[in-house]
């Protein structure tokens, strides 16, 4: 696992938001009421599909705080975590095993660096890859972000093609971010990765957006007292949004 970085001023006021729900609680639905367009994924998952069809399908998750903790009550409760229990529920009799690199402050170029050496050793049919929100808070290139992803992926399809899908995760919705970094350069740095490589791309930012502007779960109102709840629930409530988004890849590959 990668050493974790001391973020700058921006980055850890941005990691110590939390979430509070305040409307009706609709985390009993699927996906939390996720929209429907944001759980349809962009293109079949052949290597999701091709896993399920045999007895394990391994994940390599790799990203910043989110993937670590995120102020959640502990590593069960990150979206990793539930969706290994999210999505394994509904995939048996198929194994999940999902595993988990990366920490606070780690930026595209040191996932880039994880994925090309424990690609060879857990040979994933999955990658997720978090990223962007380290980018957008310090400022640093766009275009970096965007080459990282393109070389990484296309390092990875020279040994494992088909077999290891790539989905891209963009930051998580956050207005104090957006007022104080240029986000909407960095996503479009993702969709253009995305687009340029054959990766997929996870619009956390979008589907948090809708549950903030829906009143389901907002960003940076939380009493104190609520933090850690909140938060659990928010990672749950990605794990199933992403999970749904994975089987409809994996569904598009069977037909």
């Amino acid at each position: 696992m990668t050493s974790m970085r001391a973020p700058p001023a921006l980055l850890a006021a941005l990691l110590a938001l939390v979430l509070i729900p305040v409307g009706p609680a609709r985390a009993s639905e699927p996906a939390c009421g996720a929209p429907a367009e944001a759980l349809e994924a962009s293109a079949p998952l052949p290597g999701v599909f091709a896993a399920l069809a045999h007895t394990e399908l391994r994940v390599l998750v790799v990203g910043s705080a989110s993937t670590q903790g995120g102020g959640t009550s502990g590593p069960a409760a990150t979206w990793p975590e539930r969706l290994k229990v999210r999505l394994g529920a509904r995939i048996q009799p198929v194994a999940i095993a999902v595993q988990v690199y990366g920490g606070r402050g780690t930026t595209a170029a040191d996932h880039a660096a994880i994925i090309a050496e424990k690609a060879a050793e857990l040979r994933p049919h999955l990658v997720i890859w978090q990223l962007g929100t380290v980018e957008a808070a310090r400022g640093l290139p766009a275009e970096a972000l965007s080459d990282a992803v393109q070389q990484a992926v296309a390092r990875l399809g020279t040994t494992r093609g088909e077999r290891t899908d790539v989905l891209l995760m963009d930051p998580q919705f956050s207005r104090f971010l957006r007022g104080n970094a240029d986000v909407d350069l960095y996503r479009d740095a993702l969709r253009v990765a995305a687009a340029a490589s054959g990766a997929q791309l996870f619009s956390r930012w979008s589907i948090m957006r809708h549950w903030v502007e829906a009143d389901i779960l907002d960003l940076e109102r939380a009493p104190r007292q609520q933090r850690v709840e909140v938060a659990d629930r928010l990672h749950d409530c990605l794990a199933q949004a992403l999970a749904a988004y994975i089987l409809d890849g994996a569904d598009q590959g069977r037909r």
